[in-house]
């Protein structure tokens, strides 16, 4: 038994994930921390101009991408492994919360509400110009020329698409852990060693997953790698925000039609499920780098988008996050799982 002082494995798992939601939802990621992504970034920033200054071929540049890829996750999930293992050893309270602190990381809910308000302030005192700076932080789009509806559209786009990026994604992978953990009695820390370890994929992609010249080889696999390790949890988010909207059908639908319309095959779908939620539209003209680029228009806009609307988004995550870990802790509590 490697559960904590006499308990099973069940029980070491619902802690670590109650503990993890109450860390994440109480302390977020303060910036004066080290934070994991940020190790997890710096590694893969100094492989990625290690390759650049080969000048190597572009078949082995996809090569040297699949490697990237492959250490980053498998190192990153060995590692939080390895020390779960080994704060455990210590002491099995030390396991418990160094675990939770690890799981916790992996959760952005604190820090994409933060974001969220941190935009809203100056745009509820119409100072525009400081709400286009704010934003400038979060999104890859050009801010310096939008108006308060394409302030707070962005803000909505940027809610709706990192709900299963930084949240619910995480949570699923971490879910997943606690079910291998007591199902197949992996040991302590492994609740943490798969959500970090996707929390790697989704760094990979953020970093070299783009289309551009210096990017498209080394970053084929981490792109297509980490769609497809976030295609179920998106799928049951939308799911699940369908569910709560009370017209499922019509968003299911929608979805399959509008959201696959978009060239990523998650974040279309997501920010459809939220457009239709609320009654807006997502989508539209954005400008990157001097350039226009027209993303599918998701939903109907039956109302605009109000500061009141990405709280009610922020709110239905919250809601799915809380849904999708009480329905586990209660698979676990009640011994459907051994």
């Amino acid at each position: 038994m490697n559960g904590l002082i006499g308990l099973g494995e069940p029980t070491r798992s619902i802690l670590v994930l109650g503990l993890a939601a109450v860390i994440d939802w109480l302390v977020g990621d303060p910036w004066s921390w080290v934070h994991p992504v940020q190790v997890i970034g710096a590694w893969i920033d100094r492989y990625r101009r290690w390759v650049w200054s080969l000048a190597a071929p572009d078949r082995v540049q996809r090569w040297l991408g699949v490697g990237l890829a492959l250490s980053m996750i498998g190192g990153t999930g060995a590692l939080a492994g390895a020390i779960g293992s080994l704060a455990t050893k210590l002491h099995p309270l030390l396991g418990l919360g160094v675990e939770a602190v690890m799981v916790a990381a992996c959760f952005a809910g604190r820090s994409l509400r933060d974001a969220a308000a941190d935009v809203l302030e100056p745009l509820a005192r119409e100072d525009l110009p400081e709400a286009r700076s704010r934003l400038s932080r979060y999104v890859g789009r050009e801010t310096e020329h939008l108006d308060r509806p394409e302030i707070l559209r962005a803000v909505l786009e940027t809610v709706a698409e990192n709900a299963v990026d930084g949240v619910l994604g995480p949570l699923f992978w971490a879910l997943v852990g606690a079910g291998a953990t007591v199902i197949f009695g992996w040991g302590p820390g492994a609740i943490a060693a798969v959500a970090l370890g996707y929390k790697a994929a989704s760094t990979l992609d953020s970093m070299v997953g783009y289309k551009d010249s210096r990017h498209r080889n080394l970053g084929w696999f981490s792109a297509r790698l980490e769609d497809h390790l976030t295609w179920l949890p998106c799928r049951l988010t939308v799911g699940s925000i369908a569910l709560l909207s009370r017209k499922p059908l019509q968003v299911w639908g929608r979805c399959r039609r509008d959201g696959a319309m978009d060239p990523s095959p998650n974040s279309g779908w997501s920010e459809c499920a939220y457009a239709m939620a609320l009654g807006v539209q997502l989508g539209g003209e954005n400008r990157y780098r001097g350039q226009v680029k027209y993303k599918p228009l998701l939903g109907d806009p039956q109302r605009p988008i109000e500061p009141e609307t990405v709280r009610s988004a922020l709110g239905l995550t919250r809601v799915v996050f809380l849904g999708w870990l009480c329905g586990a802790i209660g698979l676990l509590a009640l011994g459907f799982l051994p």
